[in-house]
């Protein structure tokens, strides 16, 4: 970590070129391209950190590369870090948080996120809602439970996330037309379904667990 400068403040680190602590192998000259790097510098970045707001009452889910940014600019703080896990620049390391908290209080309305091919892979938690089984976001599409050929909305509740294979054998017709059953009935993406999703990432990161009271 470099000095800090006379003025108080820390140099930001660039993201763009930062490192993974452990990168570069033993034996390895300088300037050799480690084709394995690039794919772990982005696992890590894309990692979920969980975000309080200042009362620390969880609030949202991001990836270490958004939260790393609210702590830069001074927008939040890290509570918890992920283990041992640093990000390098060429003037400093930061700790990969786990847990980050906002300075400042921020109103969360009551009122559901916008619809998006997103949030709704989000609230299904990339699961076909007709297989049941779990797919990269990447290998989803969203399937109008009642078709839009017969009037079906595009809304939280006529949206789903769906497997090309479902989406193929369900087609231009609804499920029960196609032989299939929804896993469950698709709802609109609310402050509740937020915290449910917290708690279910939780359940693998120990750090989140004391906060994730409500």
């Amino acid at each position: 970590m470099s000095p800090i400068p006379r003025h108080g403040l820390r140099p930001r680190p660039n993201l763009a070129g930062a490192k993974l602590a452990g990168d570069r192998r033993a034996g390895t000259p300088a300037g050799t391209p480690q084709p394995f790097a690039p794919s772990r510098r982005a696992s890590v970045l894309q990692e979920p950190v969980l975000v309080l707001n200042a009362t620390y009452e969880p609030i949202h889910v991001t990836a270490v590369r958004r939260a790393l940014m609210l702590v830069i600019k001074g927008v939040a703080q890290a509570e918890e870090h992920n283990h041992d896990a640093e990000i390098h620049s060429a003037h400093a390391s930061v700790k990969v948080p786990s847990v980050i908290r906002l300075l400042a209080y921020r109103h969360i309305p009551q009122q559901t996120r916008a619809l998006s091919r997103k949030n709704i892979l989000l609230r299904d938690r990339n699961t076909c809602q007709f297989c049941g089984r779990q797919f990269p976001a990447g290998e989803l599409t969203l399937d109008h439970v009642m078709p839009r050929s017969r009037g079906g909305a595009s809304t939280w509740e006529n949206l789903v996330a769906c497997c090309y294979a479902c989406n193929n054998r369900k087609g231009d017709r609804t499920p029960e037309e196609a032989g299939i059953r929804l896993q469950r009935r698709p709802r609109p993406f609310t402050l509740h379904t937020s915290r449910q999703l917290m708690r279910l990432i939780g359940r693998h990161d120990a750090k989140w667990r004391k906060y994730l009271f409500y």
